[in-house]
C-alpha cells in the first residue's frame, strides 16, 4: 500500500528544500505514481493517470481512453494528409464515440474518457518503484530548471548580486545562489581585476532556456550597468522624477550620463550627486577607477553641447548642418574639453549624437589634433554600410565563379560528345 499518511509532508518539504511550488511537486508525483503503477499492473501501451488530493493525501488511478469517430481512424493501408488528425485504432487506448456515449450521453469525439482503476493493495515492485524515482527525479530537475528560469527572465535587465566563483581564459563564472552565471571575457571591465570569493554587482544581461539549465548571461561592461545602479541609488529616479536621458560609456575609464527633471524645482544632476555626493559615491565605489560626469540634458542643442563637455568650460557653440558643432573654448580649457587620447569629446559626441569640432576661441579656423569626435549614430551607420558593400563584393565574386564554373562544364560536355 501507498502511504499516504506522511505523503503530504514529504510534499510540503520537497517544496520547501528545492524552492518550488507544491502544485508541481505533486503533479511529477502523480507522474511518477501513473509510470509506476502502470509498470506493475498495467499494459505497455495504456494511458494512466494519477491524481493525488491535496488536502488529503489521497491517491486515485485511472486508465485514459481516447474518444475517436469513424472518421479520426486511419484505415489499412491508409496514410494520414498533411494537418490531419487520424489515428490508428488501438482498443486499449481508445474507444469508439458510440461505445463512450453509452457511458458519457455528452462526450465528444476527440474528448477523453476515465475509467477508474483499483488501489493496489501492496507495495510497487522494485522495478516499478525505480521507474517511479527516475521519473519523479527527471520531472523535478525540468521543474527546477523552469522555475529558475522564470525568476531569472523576470530580472532580465536588472541588477544581480553574486560571488565570483572562478576564472577560465578571462571569463568569469557567477554563483547566484542557486545557478551559476557567465560573464564572457568581452563583458568585463579591463581595469577590474576578478578573484574567486569577490562579492559584486552585475548587470543581468540575458536569460535563455538550456538542457542544463537557465544560461544566464552577465555583465559589468555594458552602460545600462551604470544606469541601473543609479537606479538602486537615487529615489527619484525610481519614482520617476528624474529621467537617464542618455548614457556612454568607456568601461573602467569614464562615463557620461545626462539626466532630466520631470517636476519644476527638482534639481536632477543634485539628486543623482546626492547630500555631500553620497549618492554618486556608492556607485564610484562599486565601479572604481571609472570616473562618472553627472550632465544636465537639455532640448536646446548649443546648451546640450556645452553641457555633455563638462568638465570644460565652454565660450561658444555654434550649430550646424548635418548635426555638426563647432565648440569654442579658451586655450587654458583646450586639453580638459578634448580630454586624454580625446576622450572627453569622443563621449560627448556619443551623448549628444553631434560631430564636436572643439577649437580655440582665440584661433577658431584653425582645427586641433583630437579636436574632432563623429557621432556614435554615424560610425554605426558607416559600420552597417561597409557590412554591406564587402557583401555584395562577395557576391559579385561568387557569381562570377560560377559563370567559370558553368562554361567550364559546358565545354567539357561538348568535348565528351565529339569524341563519342
Amino acid at each position: 500500500m501507498i502511504d499516504t499518511n506522511n505523503l503530504l509532508s514529504v510534499i510540503s518539504q520537497i517544496a520547501l528544500e528545492k524552492k518550488l511550488s507544491r502544485e508541481k511537486i505533486i503533479s511529477a508525483l502523480e507522474a511518477a505514481l501513473a509510470s509506476a503503477y502502470k509498470k506493475e499492473y498495467r499494459r505497455k501501451d495504456e494511458i494512466i493517470r494519477s491524481k493525488i488530493d491535496p488536502e488529503s493525501g489521497q491517491i486515485k488511478f485511472w486508465q485514459v481512453k481516447i474518444v475517436l469517430d469513424e472518421s479520426m481512424i486511419l484505415k489499412e493501408g491508409e496514410k494520414a494528409k498533411e494537418g490531419e488528425k487520424k489515428f490508428k485504432f488501438n482498443p486499449n487506448k481508445h474507444i469508439l464515440l458510440d461505445e463512450a456515449k453509452k457511458i458519457d450521453a455528452k462526450v465528444e469525439a476527440g474528448q477523453e474518457i476515465f475509467f477508474p482503476l483499483e488501489m493496489p493493495d501492496k507495495d510497487f515492485g522494485r522495478i516499478a518503484a525505480q521507474t517511479a524515482k527516475q521519473v519523479i527525479l527527471q520531472r523535478l530537475r525540468e521543474i527546477e530548471r523552469e522555475t529558475l528560469f522564470e525568476e531569472f527572465k523576470k530580472k532580465e535587465g536588472g541588477i544581480v548580486g553574486g560571488l565570483v566563483q572562478r576564472i577560465e581564459r578571462r571569463n568569469v563564472f557567477v554563483d547566484l545562489n542557486r545557478v551559476i552565471a557567465l560573464m564572457p571575457a568581452s563583458e568585463t571591465v579591463p581595469t577590474e581585476h576578478y578573484r574567486p570569493g569577490q562579492r559584486l554587482k552585475f548587470y543581468l544581461l540575458s536569460v535563455e532556456r538550456d538542457a542544463k539549465g537557465p544560461k544566464i548571461i552577465l555583465s559589468r561592461a555594458h552602460p545600462k550597468f551604470i544606469s541601473k545602479l543609479f537606479n538602486l541609488e537615487v529615489p527619484e529616479i525610481q519614482e520617476g522624477i528624474v529621467e537617464i536621458k542618455a548614457i556612454v560609456r568607456e568601461p573602467g575609464s569614464r562615463t557620461k550620463i545626462a539626466v532630466s527633471s520631470k517636476e519644476e524645482g527638482v534639481d536632477a544632476v543634485g539628486s543623482c550627486v546626492g547630500q555631500r555626493g553620497t549618492r554618486v559615491m556608492a556607485i564610484l565605489n562599486e565601479v572604481s577607477p571609472e570616473k562618472i560626469d553627472i550632465i544636465a540634458y537639455s532640448d536646446d542643442p548649443e546648451k546640450y553641447v556645452a553641457n555633455a563637455l563638462a568638465p570644460a568650460k565652454v565660450s561658444e557653440v555654434k550649430i550646424l548642418p548635418k548635426r555638426s558643432a563647432l565648440v569654442l573654448v579658451k586655450p587654458d580649457q583646450l586639453s580638459l574639453a578634448i580630454g586624454k587620447d580625446g576622450q572627453n569629446v569622443r563621449l560627448a559626441a556619443k551623448l549628444t549624437s553631434f560631430r564636436i569640432d572643439v577649437r580655440s576661441i582665440d584661433e577658431p579656423d584653425k582645427k586641433i589634433d583630437g579636436g574632432v569626435a563623429e557621432a556614435k549614430e554615424k560610425e554605426e551607420k558607416g559600420e552597417e554600410e561597409a557590412k554591406e558593400e564587402s557583401s555584395e563584393k562577395e557576391l559579385k565574386v561568387g557569381d562570377e565563379s560560377k559563370l567559370e564554373e558553368d562554361k567550364k562544364k559546358e565545354e567539357k560536355e561538348e568535348k565528351e560528345e565529339k569524341n563519342k
